[in-house]
């Protein structure tokens, strides 16, 4: 009897110094808390944020059923007609936004089918590269266009693209060529809007991509230099494999953003002669909402864009979990 219990003692004290609960009866939850409370502490100031910030906000999404009234509560506010539907069809009713739509979603596909593969062809070069200090100067060099704003970015655009004064179409002009209407065109308008959005966001997501790699196994390497591998063949049969995952999941998560869109990039690029192309479900929100006070019609066009998101980014997961891939749930 002494030694069993000497015994189940001493497996209490081996699992109390692993990090394990002890096996008592009373106070099992003090204890536990006692020893891990800071590890909740850390925890709980992100769920006060989005509870904050992004819970509590969506009491308000009962906006786009009702008439707004800027003096009442949402739950006092009179239901709109239709069965509380009457703004989503003054949406669909609405030509601005039905192109709004349309420019929404084909700028977000070409920036998927043109700028997502950028930073992984990126990346795989860089991992190619031999010299540290270039390397290093490389990175930095592709980085910087990050952290400038659209602003700045339109800025540089009408100094290098104008027809008449742009950098690109005076040196084209020494040429002997035509200037090009970068920005007075449509077509020519969604091109270099995709071309600078690549250019100032593809450097940064290099970063992922660059931290997936280091996860490579480096025997892989090695064992496909002693089989005579080139790098071409390790960078298709031994790179590209292991970033596959990492490509899976944010390729998922762009798809869940392909009807959402950004503000500063098109209203900063966008002018009068193509507006056409231009003007997304962001500047429609712009137009209607801040400066029309139109917030109930506003209201259900930002929830129809967030249903359509999500509808797109629960699709994407099921489908890449039919080819065997994690997903993102």
């Amino acid at each position: 009897m002494f030694y069993t219990y000497r015994i189940e003692e001493r497996g209490a004290a081996m699992e109390t110094k692993q990090g394990m609960t002890p096996r008592i009866k009373g106070g099992k939850f003090l204890i536990y808390m006692k020893r891990y409370w800071s590890l909740y502490l850390m925890l709980l100031i992100p769920m006060i944020y989005f509870i904050v910030f992004k819970y509590i906000p969506m009491n308000y999404i009962q906006i786009a059923f009702k008439k707004y009234n800027l003096l009442q509560k949402p739950w006092e506010m009179a239901w709109a007609d239709n069965n509380g539907f009457e703004y989503f069809i003054q949406a669909f009713s609405n030509r601005d936004f039905l192109y709004a739509v349309r420019n929404t979603f084909v700028l977000n596909l070409l920036d998927l089918v043109v700028g997502f593969p950028a930073p992984i062809i990126l990346a795989i070069l860089l991992n190619e590269l031999r010299f540290k200090k270039f390397k290093k100067l490389t990175q930095t060099i592709i980085y910087m266009p990050h952290f400038l704003s659209w602003i700045i970015i339109s800025g540089l655009a009408k100094q290098l693209f104008t027809p008449s004064t742009g950098l690109v179409n005076i040196f084209l002009n020494n040429l002997g060529m035509e200037s090009i209407p970068f920005l007075n065109d449509a077509v020519y308008w969604v091109w270099t809007y995709v071309f600078l959005g690549v250019w100032q966001s593809a450097g940064w997501n290099t970063i992922i991509y660059l931290a997936a790699i280091t996860s490579i196994n480096p025997e892989l390497y090695e064992a496909a230099s002693v089989d005579g591998a080139g790098r071409f063949r390790k960078m298709f049969h031994i790179t590209l494999p292991g970033l596959r995952s990492t490509i899976v999941v944010l390729l998922i998560l762009s798809l869940g953003r392909i009807l959402g869109s950004e503000f500063d990039r098109p209203f900063a690029l966008s002018n009068n002669l193509v507006n056409n192309v231009s003007n997304v479900i962001s500047t429609f929100v712009y137009k209607y909402g801040i400066r029309g006070l139109q917030f109930s019609l506003t209201t259900a066009v930002g929830l129809f864009q967030s249903v359509v998101g999500l509808i797109f980014l629960i699709s994407a997961d099921k489908i890449a979990k039919k080819f065997g891939e994690q997903g993102v749930r």
